[in-house]
């Protein structure tokens, strides 16, 4: 019983870093798509906690800028591709670009990007519907924002809708080893800072700080920012068009997200590059995909038809 029992945890932790031993593993298992898998829950829970660490390191200009900076990439790359390219083809790219930004966006620890836009793509198909694994109005606030993604029922890709991007065999990799990409981040900043360390000490930086500041506390914050997005971007804020979901615009949710608290509008036409329909609706991400468009890195961003555009509901501006 006790080998069993060992075995049962070494196959958990196997599961971190193998995707498909965690889908075997769970293919033998009940699925209670209520259920959260806890073994799943202690390395977030541990990043988590790995905050804590700033008291120890300190903080420093650079140890900043590169929080920062690094939440504001990483967040482009979730909205701008894991959430508008993959999950909607609101633009086209090369297969280079693609995999850098999948790169990028996997590096944020929200897992691979086949898993992030299949799920999300059955979100749109169900949107507050019982079958919608993140609504907060059928589960709950806490459920949507986090505990959904730790279920066991919710770990595997959803392979029917995603097969165009399944065809990558990058893509596929980044799918099966989602860790790879942030333990190569978080290498790489600790690396940075020992050598900031040696070789600019007057900077004050140094590995451990580079790490706490750079991954742990920059993921986190990232973490709970687009989180936000499926507990109250469903829950607050006001509603110009009559969706079939419960969708609402949140302005101040956009700036957090660069563009996603828009999210009433993003519902009435997924397939938009713009989710701020406005000029006065602030969308930095769609603002950075007209610079990589510029450049000529990607192309064919797809806009919102006029009558969609103006397509408004009798009851818009209804907030809860």
């Amino acid at each position: 019983m006790a080998m069993t029992r060992a075995g049962g945890v070494l196959a958990n932790i196997a599961s971190w870093f193998d995707n498909r031993a965690a889908v075997e593993l769970a293919a033998g298992t009940a699925q209670d798509t209520r259920s959260v898998d806890w073994m799943r829950v202690v390395p977030f829970l541990l990043l988590h906690l790995a905050c804590v660490a700033a008291f120890w390191t300190g903080a420093s200009a650079i140890a900043l800028f590169t929080a920062g900076g690094l939440y504001l990439a990483r967040m482009f790359a979730i909205t701008g591709f894991y959430h508008r390219y993959f999950s909607h083809r609101a633009f086209r790219a090369s297969r280079p670009v693609q995999l850098a930004f999948a790169l990028l966006a996997a590096s944020s620890a929200q897992r691979g990007p086949l898993w992030w836009a299949s799920h999300h793509r059955h979100h749109h198909l169900h949107a507050d519907d019982d079958q919608d694994v993140h609504s907060p109005h059928r589960h709950g606030l806490l459920w949507a924002h986090a505990a959904w993604f730790l279920s066991r029922s919710n770990f595997a890709t959803r392979e029917e809708l995603i097969g165009d991007f399944a065809r990558y065999p990058e893509l596929r990799f980044l799918d099966r080893f989602d860790l790879v990409a942030p333990l190569a981040l978080a290498t790489a900043l600790y690396a940075l800072g020992e050598w900031l360390a040696a070789a600019h000490p007057a900077l004050g930086a140094n590995g451990l700080q580079l790490l706490t500041w750079g991954f742990c506390i920059s993921t986190v914050v990232l973490y709970h920012a687009t989180f936000a997005v499926n507990s109250l971007a469903h829950s607050v804020g006001k509603r110009r068009y009559a969706t079939s979901d419960r969708s609402r615009n949140n302005w101040w949710l956009a700036i957090l997200t660069l563009g996603e608290g828009w999210h009433n509008n993003h519902h009435h036409y997924p397939g938009a590059a713009r989710q701020g329909f406005f000029w006065w609706e602030i969308d930095f991400a769609y603002y950075g995909l007209r610079l990589l468009a510029a450049l000529g890195l990607i192309r064919d961003l797809r806009s919102v038809p006029a009558a969609m555009l103006h397509a408004r509901d009798a009851n818009q501006g209804a907030s809860l």
